[in-house]
Parts: C-alpha cells; sequence; structure tokens
C-alpha cells in the first residue's frame, strides 16, 4: 500500500465518525469527543477522539493513534489491510492492484469471481424463501423462533427442490470455472473420466451463509426439511474451495468480533441455529464452529479477540466429546476456559425458547470453572468408589491437566482432582503430580506393591474375615461391612474384601482365586507378620476407616462451600454447609 494513498484516506477520514462505529461518543468539547475504552474495562470514559488533529488517547490506559491505528486494533489486521478498510468505510476507491506474478494474478481474480457469485447466490436463496415452494421452511424457522429481522440479519434462505434453477439463474454471468469451484454445484465423472453437467448441489434445504470475518459470503451450510434416508444428511456444507477452509472460519465472528472484544471473552456454541438464537435474544459475542470439529487454526484466530472463552456445547455424548477436545486445545494456547452444562439436557436454542433469556443469561453467569467441570465429568464417567475406576478418572483428566501451560495451575488441578475423587494414597498423589509434571501420560493402574500395596487397616480387615466363622473379630468386620459397604468400597483392597465376604468358605478364597491381582493381594495380608487380629484390634480399624472418609467428605463439602458461595447459590450453600457441620460433629466423636 502506497505511502501517499494512505496519506491521501488519512486525510479525507473522518476519525470520529470511523472510530463511532465502534464506540459510542459524545461530544466533550469543540473538536473533541469523549466514549468509554474499547481497549479495557472502565465504568467512566476516559477515551478521547480529537477531530481536527485526527488521534485518539485513552487516559485509562495510554492507549493512542491515528484512525489507522484504531483499525488496526480492532480488526486485528495490518497497516495495508487497515488502510484498505478504512478506504472501503469512506468509499474511497482503492488503487490497482500489482501482481508479482500471472498465477498471483490469476488467484486473485478467481477470488474476485467466487466472492461475486457467493454473494449472488446468497442474494438468490434470500428470493427463493419468499416463494410458495418456501412455505415449509418459513414455518419451520418461525417455529424455531426466528423473526423476519433475525432472517434478515443472518441472510438464511432457501434452496428449491429443483436440479438446474441456480444453474439457469448464473448461466451467462459466470463461466465455467468459477461455477465449478465455488461449490454450489456438484457433477458425475463421466466414463471417459471428464467432469459430467452441473446440478445444484442443495435442494429443498434451509441456506445459511457462512461470512468471512469482514462480513463477506464465502460458503454455505443447508439443513434438510424432510427426514430419513432420501433427504441425505440433516446438514450439508459447501466443500472446500479457495475461499473457504472449514476448519479456518468461526461462523458469526463478523458480526460477533466488536462485543467480545467490550465483552473481553467469546460464547463457543455448536451448531448455526444455537448461535443465531443466542446472539438474536442473549448476548452477541457468540461463535460457533462451522461444520467440523474445533481446530489450532480456529483457537488461534479466536485469540486474536480474546483469551476467555465460556463453551456452550450440547450435553450428548458426542456434545460432551467435543468440549473435552475444545477445552484441550484452548488451554494449550493459555485461553482461560469455563463450561456450561443446561439443565434436563438441552441445547441453547431450546432452553431459551423454554427457560426464557434470562435463565440461559443466569447459567453463563454461574459458568463451571473448566477444571471443575472436567472432575465432574470423570466422576460421572466412573462413578464406582474403587480403586480401578479411580485411576481410569484420574487417566482421563491427565491429558487436560498436562495441557495447562502454566504450572501452579497443573499443580492446583492434580491437587483438586485427587481430593474430589477421594485418593488419600500419599503414594497415588505423588504418581499424579510426576504425570502432571510430564513424565508420564498415565498413573499405574496398580500403585504400589508389596505390603505397601495396602494400609494396616486393610491387612486387618483381610485377615479378620478369613479367619475361623466363629472368630469374634471376623463377626464383627464381616457384620459391619455387609451394613455398612461404603467402609470399603473406595479401598484398593476392595475386589480382595469383597471375594472374602462371598465367599462361602473363606479359607479357600486364595487357593481358588483366579484373580492374579486380589490373589497377590490376599497373599500380602494374610502372610503378614502383624499381631493377631482381636475384636478390639479389628473395631480400631472399622473406626479409622469411618473417620478417614468423614475427613475426607469433610474436604469435598469445604470445596463445594467454597464453589457454591463463589457462584453466589445461597441455597447450595445453606444445605453444604448444613452436612458440613454433621460432619464436623462426627469426628469430633473421634
Amino acid at each position: 500500500m502506497a505511502d501517499d494513498f494512505a496519506q491521501s484516506v488519512k486525510q479525507q477520514a473522518d476519525i470520529v465518525r470511523i472510530i463511532g462505529d465502534y464506540v459510542r461518543l459524545t461530544r466533550a468539547g469543540a473538536q473533541n469527543y469523549r466514549g468509554l475504552c474499547p481497549f479495557h474495562n472502565e465504568k467512566t470514559p476516559s477515551f478521547n477522539v480529537h477531530a481536527s488533529q485526527q488521534f485518539y488517547h485513552c487516559f485509562g490506559c495510554g492507549q493512542s493513534g491515528d484512525v489507522f491505528t484504531f483499525v488496526q486494533k480492532m480488526e486485528s489486521q495490518t497497516f495495508p489491510e487497515a488502510v484498505r478498510t478504512v478506504a472501503q468505510k469512506c468509499g474511497i476507491p482503492l488503487p490497482k492492484r500489482e501482481f508479482s506474478s500471472p498465477e498471483e494474478a490469476k488467484e486473485a481474480r478467481i477470488r474476485g469471481r467466487l466472492l461475486d457469485i457467493e454473494e449472488a447466490a446468497c442474494a438468490w436463496f434470500q428470493e427463493q424463501l419468499k416463494s410458495p415452494e418456501a412455505a415449509a421452511a418459513r414455518e419451520y424457522l418461525t417455529g424455531r423462533g426466528l423473526t423476519e429481522e433475525g432472517i434478515a440479519k443472518f441472510r438464511i434462505g432457501f434452496a428449491p427442490d429443483n436440479f438446474n434453477a441456480i444453474r439457469e439463474r448464473f448461466k451467462g454471468a459466470f463461466d465455467e470455472e468459477t461455477l465449478r469451484a465455488s461449490g454450489l454445484f456438484s457433477w458425475k465423472q463421466q466414463e471417459d473420466g471428464s467432469a459430467g453437467s452441473l446440478y445444484s448441489r442443495f435442494r429443498k434445504r434451509i441456506t445459511f451463509p457462512i461470512m468471512n470475518e469482514s462480513g463477506r459470503v464465502i460458503a454455505f451450510t443447508a439443513r434438510a426439511l424432510d427426514s430419513g434416508e432420501k433427504a441425505g444428511p440433516k446438514y450439508i456444507n459447501s466443500p472446500e474451495t479457495p475461499l473457504y477452509t472449514k476448519g479456518s472460519v468461526l461462523f458469526n465472528l463478523d458480526k460477533a468480533k466488536q462485543a467480545i472484544r467490550q465483552l473481553d471473552f467469546a460464547l463457543l456454541v455448536e451448531g448455526q441455529m444455537d448461535c443465531i438464537s443466542v446472539w438474536m435474544n442473549a448476548t452477541h459475542n457468540v461463535i460457533a464452529t462451522s461444520g467440523t470439529a474445533f481446530t489450532e487454526v480456529q483457537v488461534r484466530l479466536l485469540g486474536r479477540f480474546t483469551k476467555q472463552v465460556i463453551v456452550n456445547f450440547d450435553p450428548d455424548t458426542a456434545g460432551a466429546n467435543a468440549a473435552e477436545k475444545s477445552i484441550g486445545m484452548l488451554t494449550e494456547e493459555g485461553f482461560t476456559v469455563k463450561v456450561v452444562v443446561l439443565e434436563s439436557g438441552l441445547d441453547p436454542d431450546r432452553y431459551i425458547r423454554e427457560r426464557g433469556v434470562q435463565a440461559y443469561l443466569a447459567a453463563l453467569k454461574a459458568a463451571q470453572r473448566h477444571p471443575d467441570y472436567l472432575i465432574a465429568r470423570a466422576r460421572t464417567l466412573f462413578p464406582a468408589r474403587t480403586a480401578e475406576s479411580k485411576v481410569k478418572a484420574i487417566n482421563f483428566l491427565l491429558p487436560h491437566i498436562r495441557q495447562m501451560p502454566n504450572r501452579i495451575a497443573r499443580d492446583e488441578f492434580a491437587a483438586d482432582a485427587a481430593q474430589k475423587l477421594g485418593i488419600d494414597s500419599a503414594l497415588m498423589r505423588q504418581e499424579l503430580k510426576q504425570a502432571a509434571a510430564g513424565r508420564r501420560d498415565t498413573v499405574a493402574s496398580t500403585p504400589g506393591s508389596g505390603k505397601d500395596a495396602l494400609s494396616g487397616n486393610e491387612q486387618i480387615l483381610i485377615r479378620a474375615l478369613a479367619a475361623a466363622e466363629e472368630d469374634p473379630a471376623r463377626r464383627l468386620v464381616e457384620e459391619r461391612l455387609e451394613y455398612e459397604p461404603t467402609l470399603y468400597e473406595s479401598l484398593p483392597a476392595q475386589a480382595a474384601i469383597a471375594r472374602l465376604l462371598a465367599a462361602p468358605d473363606p479359607s479357600r478364597v486364595l487357593a481358588e482365586c483366579e484373580d492374579a491381582a486380589i490373589r497377590r493381594m490376599l497373599a500380602h495380608a494374610l502372610l503378614s507378620s502383624g499381631e493377631q487380629v482381636t475384636e478390639h484390634l479389628a473395631r480400631e480399624a472399622l473406626a479409622s476407616l469411618e473417620r478417614n472418609q468423614l475427613e475426607h467428605r469433610q474436604r469435598e463439602l469445604r470445596a463445594m462451600l467454597a464453589a457454591a458461595s463463589r457462584e453466589g447459590r445461597d441455597e447450595d450453600v445453606r444445605r453444604l454447609s448444613d452436612e458440613k457441620l454433621s460432619v464436623d460433629r462426627a469426628l469430633r466423636q473421634f
């Protein structure tokens, strides 16, 4: 971009009008205008624009510059891009571009023609939505809560059930090369290897245009009106073209980017309808993935506008898996991530329609920190309180722990996971810490070996249960554990204790057990040279386990209380406080 052209644009540009597109300005003097700074959060305006001198300055954060600097920062553009943007806003013709090679010139011409045909297709689809044939499409959109304003804002259209209509419309307006490169058509390969006649890719579908950052149409997503095998996939996306790469585009970023900057966070949802519903009804800083999983390119693109994201994907299995992958990529790039899980398994669009906008905004406000969400997810996937289940839960969490770039944050995540999963073993905590530091990808499935694999209490229980039927210690342990199985269900020796409790003749368990791990555990306990297991010793071991269980619950309640208090959930605070008082009283009895 030549310096003289940039200078000419700057002289013709009205900086107050340009900045006024982004910031609400009020007059504060003969040549001065003032507003809230878009570069930092403030309640009292300290951002000033001087009309005659053509510069801005914020007395709050110190940002200052000319019209090009402002557009560069707001649009995350290079200087030449900012000059072009300001020129276009002012209606100043751009100078003819010089290309470095014939190939570059050809590529630019193709891209220009493709932008023209995508825009023409979008306008044509919009026209078709008003036709009698599109009555079912209009009914569907109305049923989803979309108003005429929303349909127009997102340029939603309709592709008629016709193989040739759009081709005939564009006949003569665009050459064959442009038609085939547009992604609007399909064709069959002929026997001689040549490409067959063009026919419409999108038929009897509602069309949603996909825009680039500048708001230019570059592709489409189309939803089928009919269901069933004949209708094909529910959604069809444009194929990749010179304009469109699925993993490089965020749906609605062109409309959301200003709100994302102002609010300093983005709301990430799964589908176009969720995104449109949220944008029209709740908040403007919402974007969606576009027909593909969240990618590293999209993460870097989003990072130009904010480093804070709330993820609100569908709560089904596919949505949960997509959320986990997205969380991993975002945290690896240094994003602060929160997660919203809506009640009753609803998606954002349906939740807003059924529960209302205020309920949805409250759900966003109560979004969980991503470590809390992942720990809760681990407990859902692996609900048993056995040692094996806990190891699986930890191994589910470890990749997420390791992806956090900050070591302190990794250690906090690991410690929180150990506490909430009920991992009291110092050995397991050490393995977790080492794995989180990057030494291993998983923790061992059977941490520890030899006598150290079992605590003294576990050895006492096993030896008591293996004693003769009339032994007082055995009767005490057997009755207590059958009445209160939670005392042993979270122990590493859980499987061995359960085997002894279920055995008709405990004395033969070791000989008849086919599980090598349980057999090894039983052997260590029964061959240990501890004192004889008396009724008094068994009672002490049971009391110790009960105390450990209460202490674990006490730690859980502290963490849950802190979270509930932080999120303003007063009813949960009262309920958890009552339970904690009860646990505290029980512990004082020991």
